[in-house]
């Protein structure tokens, strides 16, 4: 079957657009040519700086013939619905209609419209023009003497050139020349640009990728970070080291280049005296290099890891040099940021004020800089203040929090009134991700508390699923403060989260809570808390995304979470203790004569029947019943004191027992007796089975 080779090729695509744009390429593609009616049996993207290209393999050469049939009004119906019907089947009179007979129906018009396969170089051409016009780029331009036009194509960066071929395996290949805004799709591709400038003539995938390859262009993105990745490694090793590996850093770099070189640069080793996460974040950001480490050592060396583009005949040699000045350059300035934010400001006069408000000691640096931030009155937001205001609004709250998380209160604010100053230190203002770890850094500088230095940084965790959870109390404290702050002020000013929005990250600092709350064991009423019942609500949706993701069936958590749950710890062991039941032999059992019971009950509730308002054991005539009321009445207390003492899984286990006093209650007894009197007692019993279970969940909502 045939192949299609398509290849869009352009000036720079911007290496974090690159993955993406080729997906959507593809999916775009596809989808169109199927919806065309033709069918493929596989595709792949590929994507580098300069181009997208997508591989067809086993497209259909001609969409199938369609034959439709479309039922029109019956033949005595009114003029203007038999038009309506002619002119939607693409008619000119009923003639060319057929009349189809039905017994009970009478006599009615069909269209038969047939519609012949087309060719799908046809298709391919006619669907291209529209894929590249509206192509979904986050950002694009227009360019040339044909931007000044109205609707004129625009891209990511200028498109200079497409490919498109479509041919069997083994047999010649043509070129389907559709053209959008003077470009033509040929045959005709370019290698590297400065390797290998000339025009390139292209058949089929395989051709056109080893094609590329003579002409230093590596297609394939994921082999490109494989050389990469190891020639990185291998040539720190060469060296007596480590390669610091960053996926991150890698996808972008292997965007960046078409035909990896990697070489290794160096820096004096004086700039090794400032924090190795600023080393690696300056030569990352400004250089897109990688740094290494002593081998079996966490310390940085001073050698960095660089990927070009060309292949150097002198070896790289000049393009190390040049890198290294620029690396060099901006760590002499990440080493003065270093520097200045650990003396003093040059204002200090005017931060007494501030000092007096947090309880700061204006002789130290970080102390001097959360006096600053105050001072400044630097805004959190327009509606809910300062930075300021903000910290004393999470003061106050942290020391409502140390009564219930066991947290050392000098401590924990002491923690608050510094968990802010690296804001304003000036290598935070350089590298914004570094808040809190630099924070750290100038805490124990200045000699705080180990527990203070460990919640400056850990007070923004957990900031995603996978990040981990403070362990310190003062910093659990403080994250828990910090983020119900948030919480709470967003949601008093209505800025809350609306579908796929969530611009002040506000279910991450919901998930935050809920999994400090449940991974450290800490009983908190956040009703109480927060006094926002919409904000528990969004709470509890964040608790059920974390509980499924841990392997909690949804509705087991739905038959425990009620509106007014608070505690979501409690909850979660809960669930917990309700899972292990309801998959046991006696958890199972008793679920279905629960669900039985109140099945039967909501029944007759609806129907209004009269139901008893307690049991009375003087109507209790068989012994069946007479079990069940006894064992229920035991089975409620224990049940009861079980929940009372928190121990969710001994209250199962009084529960199981009402296994086999239900299980004989329906074999033997008929709950709708003749006599309204017992039935409405049997019903009363039937309750107390809702109730008794209903005391640790709501079993109705159990699936099963």
């Amino acid at each position: 079957m045939p192949n299609l080779l398509l290849e869009l090729r352009s000036e720079e695509i911007p290496a974090r657009m690159q993955r993406k744009a080729a997906g959507d390429l593809k999916k775009l593609v596809t989808d169109a040519l199927v919806e065309a009616g033709l069918s493929y049996e596989g595709a792949r993207e590929y994507w580098t700086p300069r181009r997208l290209a997508l591989d067809i393999h086993g497209l259909t050469a001609r969409s199938a013939d369609v034959r439709e049939e479309r039922k029109g009004p019956r033949t005595d119906a009114n003029e203007k619905a038999i038009e309506g019907f002619l002119r939607g089947a693409g008619l000119s009179s009923v003639s060319e209609a057929q009349v189809v007979s039905d017994p009970k129906k009478g006599d009615f018009y069909v269209a038969v419209i047939s519609k012949p396969g087309r060719a799908a170089e046809e298709i391919v051409a006619e669907v291209m023009p529209g894929i590249i016009r509206d192509f979904p780029w986050p950002k694009s331009m227009r360019w040339g003497k044909a931007s000044s036009k109205s609707g004129a194509l625009r891209w990511v960066r200028p498109l200079q050139s497409i490919v498109c071929t479509f041919g069997p395996e083994h047999e010649e290949t043509t070129v389907i020349p559709f053209e959008i805004d003077g470009i033509t799709a040929s045959n005709v591709t370019y290698g590297h640009r400065f390797h290998a400038p000339e025009a390139i003539t292209v058949r089929r995938f395989d051709d056109y990728a080893a094609s590329l390859e003579r002409a230093k262009v590596i297609l394939d993105a994921e082999r490109r970070k494989d050389i990469i990745l190891h020639d990185a490694r291998d040539i720190a090793f060469a060296n007596g080291l480590e390669l610091v590996e960053d996926e991150g850093l890698l996808e972008e770099v292997s965007g960046l280049v078409e035909w990896p070189q990697v070489l290794m640069g160096s820096f004096e080793e004086d700039y090794l005296s400032i924090p190795s996460e600023i080393i690696r974040l300056t030569i990352k950001t400004n250089q897109k290099c990688f740094v290494t480490r002593k081998q079996g050592e966490d310390t940085l060396s001073n050698r960095f890891i660089l990927v070009s583009n060309i292949q150097a005949h002198d070896g790289g040699k000049e393009i190390v040099h040049g890198n290294g000045k620029v690396v060099r350059a901006r760590l002499s300035d990440a080493l003065h940021f270093w520097n200045r934010d650990q003396g003093d400001m040059p204002d200090l006069e005017t931060l007494a004020a501030s000092a007096a408000k947090f309880g700061l000691d204006l002789k130290k640096p970080l102390d001097q800089r959360m006096a600053k931030l105050d001072a400044l009155d630097v805004t959190f937001h327009a509606k809910l203040g300062t930075q300021g205001a903000r910290v004393a609004r999470i003061r106050a709250l942290a020391k409502e929090l140390a009564a219930v998380t066991g947290a050392d209160t000098a401590l924990t604010d002491r923690a608050v009134v510094l968990a802010k100053a690296d804001l304003r230190t000036e290598a935070v203002g350089e590298f914004p991700e570094l808040q809190g770890l630099m924070g750290r850094k100038y805490a124990v500088l200045q000699g705080e508390n180990a527990s203070v230095a460990t919640a400056v940084e850990d007070h923004y965790k957990p900031q995603g699923p996978s990040d981990r959870v403070p362990e310190d109390k003062v910093a659990i404290t403080l994250a828990l403060a910090d983020k119900l702050d948030t919480l709470t002020g967003f949601w008093a000013i209505d800025e809350k989260p609306t579908g796929s929005k969530d611009p002040f990250a506000l279910r991450r600092a919901a998930l935050g809570v809920v999994r400090i709350l449940l991974e450290r064991g800490i009983r908190l009423p956040l009703l109480a808390s927060t006094r926002d019942g919409d904000l528990l609500s969004f709470f509890h949706d964040r608790l059920k995304v974390y509980l499924r993701d841990q392997g909690a069936r949804h509705d087991l958590i739905d038959a425990v979470l009620t509106p007014d749950a608070d505690d979501l710890l409690m909850v979660a062991r809960r669930v917990e203790a309700l899972t292990a039941f309801i998959t046991s032999e006696d958890g199972k059992n008793l679920l279905a004569g629960t669900k039985r019971a109140t099945q039967l009950l909501a029944a007759e509730e609806k129907k209004g029947t009269v139901i008893a308002d307690g049991v009375s054991p003087a109507l209790l005539k068989l012994d069946a019943e007479k079990e069940l009321f006894a064992a229920i009445s035991s089975a409620s207390k224990d049940a009861a004191g079980a929940v009372a003492g928190e121990d969710f899984r001994a209250a199962m286990e009084a529960l199981s027992k009402l296994r086999g006093p239900v299980d004989r209650f329906f074999e033997e007894v008929l709950v709708n007796d003749e006599d309204v009197a017992i039935r409405a007692n049997r019903l009363a019993l039937l309750r107390l089975i809702r109730e008794a279970t209903g005391t640790v969940a709501d079993f109705s909502k159990i699936s099963g």
